[in-house]
């Protein structure tokens, strides 16, 4: 079956898992994984027999070959890699923060619009979590306010998400109010150092104006089995319910499970934001081979 090529750029954490599920997919081909000095991620990516370069981004630039790029590395990297992508007529997966282009959640707006842009935004781990569950809960009850409590295992928090803690709260309520729907919205990150590692678990708050809870259990639960195709790991940890009788607030806990490609089963918040990116690369993927499945 014929596949498209994809680059890499940053091959820490979130690139190297990305690898393994890249290397699974029936339509992607990862062909080249770059960084910009001798890391351990290449020398990892070497050893399996993908193609590297210590070149940076510029590497997969020059490549007419590679139409799809994944972008792994940080917010401030990711601002001067876009226009260069860009002009070279790249499709790049921003897996930052730095929202150069429109933010896509799988589960709430991945299109043909978006997937003919040059420069797609995956908001955050928490983001991909959370906002097509306020999502489900707008469109049949009005979320007028959302609050997003994320919790992930320090040990699952690398460099890159430590450096982005400002971008990463920003970034994903705006994609709550932007893309679910709500008319406000504030987000909380918790990095828990407890032994065992606990999986990535967020809880999530809203306020609605149609409090109809058949109504809003039959929209999540609809939503769950939807993520279910491309986030096994996910689920309700606290099933929905309002938080106090004959009032507004219907809350949830959603945790998310690795698959244990490359990192632990806790890292669930790396293994859902690559998740997500590998659902768009293989419909733009589909897109470019022209097949519908």
């Amino acid at each position: 079956m014929e596949k498209v090529k994809v680059g890499i750029i940053g091959p820490g954490n979130i690139g190297l898992d990305l690898l393994y599920k890249v290397m699974r997919s029936d339509y992607l081909q990862p062909e080249l994984i770059v960084n910009i000095f001798e890391s351990n991620g290449i020398k990892h990516a070497r050893s399996m027999g993908i193609p590297t370069s210590i070149e940076g981004a510029d590497a997969i630039i020059s490549r007419n070959d590679i139409p799809i790029v994944f972008d792994c590395t940080s917010a401030s990297a990711h601002l001067e890699h876009a226009p260069k992508l860009k002009a070279a007529g790249k499709f790049a997966l921003d897996l930052t923060p730095a929202a150069v282009g429109p933010y896509c959640v799988p589960a709430v707006n991945l299109n043909d619009d978006l997937l003919n842009l040059d420069n797609v935004n995956l908001v955050t781990c928490a983001g991909q979590a959370t906002t097509p569950f306020v999502a489900a809960i707008n469109d049949v009850a009005d979320v007028y306010y959302a609050e997003v409590i994320s919790s992930i295992s320090s040990k699952s928090a690398g460099p890159g998400t430590r450096a982005n803690i400002d971008e990463f709260t920003i970034t994903t309520r705006n994609a709550l109010i932007d893309v679910a729907g709500a008319d406000t919205a504030k987000v909380l990150i918790i990095l828990n150092p407890a032994e065992p590692p606990i999986y990535m678990s967020n809880t999530i708050y809203t306020r609605v104006r149609n409090v109809d809870m058949d109504k809003i259990k039959e929209a999540l639960n609809k939503r769950l089995e939807e993520m279910h195709k491309y986030v096994p790991g996910i689920s309700f940890r606290m099933e929905p319910v309002l938080k106090y009788e004959d009032d507004d607030i219907v809350m949830l806990i959603v945790e998310v499970a690795g698959l244990g490609d490359y990192l632990p089963v806790y890292s669930g918040n790396l293994d859902i934001i690559n998740a997500a990116a590998i659902e768009i690369a293989e419909r733009k993927a589909k897109q470019i081979l022209g097949r519908d499945k």
